[in-house]
This record gives structure tokens, sequence and C-alpha cells, in this order.
């Protein structure tokens, strides 16, 4: 083991066999993730009390590359050390899964014992479990492959910096992660499905989050004496409504277009108009043709919008990721996989997220799908939401999703659409 935490005791951790009308994985792999389960919930512990922030997660990519060498796998790291990829078996066609590694900057609030040991640094967004799910994957994959029923080849990116902008996925497309590459697929921990559910959706996953700032300026003054001043917070007061309501008028509503400002300053005293003011704001879009236009039409609005007040404006636009938008055939395999590795009663359809992912930029590569791993206490009224200090998960989420990916893993290898 490479963790110096100890087992974890209890039902919460309790590593979950076949579930009825679930298919058995080939190989005698069920056998064999039984044995492992103890020691994949102890790396998760592991990563969660060590975690480490964007582009920081040295450790962690340390951590995977250990484990995968020992299964005889041949890791290669990023040159900065934070991130890896791995392929296993053989051929021309590349079936791909990413995970990410990196934490958040938010302390840990849970009373457990793998509580985060970094201040202000937690795993509140389940990235733990998408590594020791990816890891778990590439330790069965290596068993067929070893014994000859690997019917190809799959790559394992472990990605760093997910949660920043700018983001890891370009640096690990840039480092070669997608050459050869026919499919990709990925999980995100959902709390709000009970461990055992998968949701599963095609096209749009989640949206585009990019972010916007203004700063206005003008003669300031005094409130007896608007008409001398360009007013800049009535200027910011029309910015701040009627931008977001143009927009609606402006782009599809089928787009799922949503501008919301987020941070709103200038002025100080009661009686004086300020001469600068500044806002911030989010814009987050399900359409990649509206993504690629939003720039300049979120700027015009903003330009016109100000004008008449006579203030001056300058409009920062800045690209997040893109929207994920998940491919049918791509869905389709993934959500036979789930049916076949969970029973197909387990498997629902997944709510759209307006929440960022750049799991995006591979998929405007490559086509691909990502799901959602139910993570939540079947039966608990503890809601554990994600980007929370008290996030935690079911750690028999991690069974389940080894599962379904080894599922995933076969019958996209299978599948001549890709």
């Amino acid at each position: 083991m490479t963790t110096t935490l100890t087992e974890p005791e209890g039902a919460h951790a309790e590593w979950p066999g076949p579930l009825p009308g679930a298919e058995p994985l080939p190989g005698q792999l069920d056998r064999w993730l039984a044995t492992r389960g103890a020691e994949l919930v102890a790396i998760r512990r592991h990563i969660h009390a060590h975690p480490e922030p964007s582009y920081h997660e040295f450790e962690t990519a340390a951590l995977v590359a250990r484990e995968l060498a020992v299964a005889g796998l041949s890791p290669q790291m990023l040159p900065e050390g934070n991130g890896l990829i791995c392929d296993i078996g053989e051929g021309d066609r590349v079936i791909a899964f990413r995970a990410d590694l990196d934490a958040l900057p938010l302390q840990d609030l849970k009373d457990v014992p793998y509580k985060s040991t970094v201040p202000n640094v937690a795993h509140a967004c389940g990235h733990d479990v998408h590594t020791t799910v990816m890891l778990g994957l590439g330790l069965a994959l290596q068993q067929l492959a070893q014994s000859g029923q690997l019917p190809g080849r799959v790559r394992l990116i472990f990605q760093c910096a997910e949660e920043t902008v700018p983001s890891g996925a370009p640096k690990l497309i840039a480092a070669g992660a997608l050459k050869d590459v026919a499919a990709i697929f990925a999980l995100h921990c959902y709390p709000q499905l009970p461990a055992g559910l998968i949701g599963v959706r095609s096209g749009p996953f989640t949206a585009a989050a990019d972010t916007v700032d203004i700063k206005l300026s003008g003669p300031g003054g005094h409130t007896a004496r608007p008409h001398l001043t360009a007013d800049l917070v009535y200027a910011l007061g029309k910015v701040i409504v009627d931008v977001p309501a143009l927009l609606g008028r402006r782009v599809d509503p089928r787009a799922g277009l949503s501008m919301v400002w987020g941070a709103v300053h200038a002025g100080e005293a009661f009686n004086a108009i300020p001469g600068e003011g500044v806002a911030r704001g989010t814009v987050r879009i399900l359409s990649r043709d509206a993504w690629r236009t939003a720039p300049e039409l979120v700027t015009q609005l903003i330009k016109d919008v100000v004008a008449p007040t006579g203030a001056q404006v300058e409009v920062g636009y800045h690209r997040g990721v893109p929207p994920v938008i998940n491919d049918r055939m791509a869905a389709a395999v993934i959500a036979g996989a789930a049916g076949a590795a969970l029973g197909a009663e387990r498997v629902v359809e997944a709510e759209i997220s307006m929440g960022g992912e750049d799991f995006a930029f591979y998929l405007d590569q490559v086509p691909g799908a990502m799901i959602r791993l139910g993570t939540g206490a079947p039966g608990s009224d503890a809601k554990h939401d994600l980007h929370q200090g008290d996030f935690d998960v079911d750690e028999r989420s991690i069974g389940y999703g080894v599962r379904v990916m080894v599922h995933t893993a076969l019958a996209a290898l299978a599948t001549a659409a890709f």
C-alpha cells in the first residue's frame, strides 16, 4: 500500500458486489475487485486527507503513477509532474477515460478520520473519487490485458487543474492525451443521486462558463447635481438589469444562456456620485454555437446600454470552458454499460447543470460522454452538496463507478461506430 491510512471500517465503506440484475464482469474481475475494495477506499481517503490545489497535484499524481507501475503499467508523467497518461492493452484505436486530480480552496468542515490535513484545501467536488475510480479501472483492465482478454487499447488521463481557469485539459491535450483516441468518457460525483444510481444524458450536459468584468468611468460629483456627472451608479444599474434582459431577446432561448452578476461596487458616500464603478459576473451557455458568438454580442450590448449615460466603459470578456455536449452514440454506449454493470433500473436521466466542466475541451475534438455517479447515502436526509466544506460521499460509489467504467471500456472497444 502507498497510503498510511488504516483500512476503513463499517458499512459506509463496504465494497459492493454485483447488484441484482447486473451482469458479471469478465475474467473473474468480480472476485478480483472484491479483494481490492478496501485498498481503493483507503487510497481515496489518503487523497482526501492530502488534497492538492490546481497545478500542484504532484503527490497525488505520483501516488497514482506508483500504483499503476506496481501493476506492470508504464504511466507517462507530465513534465511538471502534476498529471499523467497511461495506456493499457494494444491496438491502433484508443478508448480514453479522464479523471481530475485537483482539490478546491475550501476548508474541510467534516469530523472524519480522513479530514483534510491541508488548511483551506479540500476535495469538496469529489475529484478524489474520480481519481480512485479511474485507478481501479486501470488496475482491473490490466488484469484482463495480462490474461489476453482486453480487446484493444484503453488510455487513462489523470488531469491537473480542472477547478481553475485556465484549466488543465488543454495542457493534457497538447501533451498527446487524445492521440489515436476514438472516444472518451468521464464521470462526476453527484450527491443528489444515491450511491448505486447513474445519471446519463445525451446532448447538453453542463454549460459553458465565461466571466465578464466591466469598468465604468466619468466625471463624478454631488448627488444634488447629477446632470453635471456621468451618473455611474445609475449607469451600472442599467447594465446590471438591461443587459441580461436584452440577451434574452437576442439569443435563441433554446441556447440556455444565463448572465448573472456576482460583484458590483461604486462609491462610498451617500451624497457623492463616484467617478468609477465596476461589475463582474458570469455568462453560462448550453449551446456551442451561442457560446462562440457570446463575447462579441455581450460586449456590444454593454456598450450600447452605457452609451446614453455619457459614461466610458471598458469590457473584459474572458473565456472559461465550453459547454459539455455529450455525443449521442457515446451516451448510448455508457448508458448500456451502466445498465449491464448495475442493472437497467439503476440508470436514470441526468439533469442539465449550468455549472462548468473542462471535460468539454476533449469533447470539442473527439466524441464522448460524461455521466453522473450517485454518491449520496441511500435513505439519508444529509445533503452534502458539491463545493461545500462538508461534502462527502458514500464510498460504495467507488465500487459502482469501477464496474460501470470497466463495462464501458469493453462496450466502447466493441463498438464500430467510434
